[in-house]
């Protein structure tokens, strides 16, 4: 975005004290943003310790404390970006994700992209990306496919398509027609280039996105413990489904590193998330 200015904006930028802890808070300064930057004085041992895009919570206080129009932290490698508003609302990979293919899609009809109507066929998320993205998408006409949580999936799954972008919830984010790899000051450049253009904030520009809340229980399993044709567990699960139809969606998958299954439940409603989830972690206590 040769053209993007920042002036009159106030930004917090938390590098995590980590690889962008020089970079960044330049980057937005020389585009003309007042910066704050915050985790910004590495020691060698504080990286993402308290900070970053990883515990938001500093960034969250520092937009509130200064009164700041935005608040942008990246992870101690930089390739992850979270986002916070004006009023300390906190904007994850998922929602950023969607406001890079809706920028993408209204760019196409102005008269200084002549690339006109730029279409955006598809995006990979994960197992883990929200309903309510891979709802408004579809909305959009845009397809959403999921791969296994891990960004190498989800840059295998966008080559494999010859697709551009694509995400996880904890803002490792791909436009690979802008980078190779997930950068989370490209991704924060993306994301502000759309509310300088049109002119709306974070949370008008995702009016149209209200997350689903999911519901995550781990179940420890018993040595040698076989999860997979646990029967009351299909049943139960199968009946959730039925129950939640379209408005919802249950995901059960082992913990790559401990002898875990994680139930997790995703529906409109928060209280009917967590009593379908713990129905279905119950069968696999018993």
């Amino acid at each position: 975005a040769n053209d993007l200015t920042l002036k009159g904006l106030k930004i917090v930028v938390d590098a995590a004290h980590g690889a962008a802890y020089q970079i960044a808070p330049k980057v937005f300064h020389e585009l003309g943003a007042e910066v704050i930057p915050i985790g910004c004085s590495p020691d060698g041992l504080n990286i993402n310790k308290g900070c970053g895009a990883t515990h938001p919570e500093a960034l969250i206080e520092a937009v509130k404390l200064h009164r700041a129009h935005v608040g942008i932290a990246l992870d101690g490698d930089a390739d992850r970006l979270q986002m916070v508003d004006a009023s300390g609302r906190l904007f994850n990979g998922d929602e950023i994700l969607y406001l890079m293919v809706k920028e993408r899609l209204s760019r196409g009809g102005s008269s200084e992209s002549k690339r006109a109507g730029e279409t955006v066929p598809g995006v990979v998320g994960t197992l883990m990306t929200n309903m309510a993205v891979e709802l408004a998408l579809k909305a959009r006409a845009v397809e959403l496919v999921r791969a296994k949580v891990g960004d190498r999936y989800v840059l295998e799954e966008l080559e494999k398509r010859g697709w551009l972008l694509g995400g996880e919830g904890s803002g490792h984010l791909l436009a690979l027609d802008k980078q190779t790899t997930g950068d989370g000051i490209v991704s924060a450049l993306q994301v502000l280039q759309a509310c300088v253009r049109s002119g709306n904030s974070l949370a008008e520009l995702l009016a149209d996105v209200t997350l689903f809340p999911q519901v995550l229980i781990n179940v420890r399993l018993k040595p040698g413990q076989d999860w997979k044709s646990n029967t009351r567990m299909q049943e139960a699960t199968q009946e959730v489904e039925r129950t939640l139809g379209d408005t919802g969606r249950v995901l059960i998958r082992a913990s790559g590193t401990e002898p875990l299954v994680r139930v997790m439940v995703e529906a409109r409603d928060a209280s009917q998330a967590k009593s379908c989830a713990e129905r279905i972690a119950e069968t696999l206590k018993s």
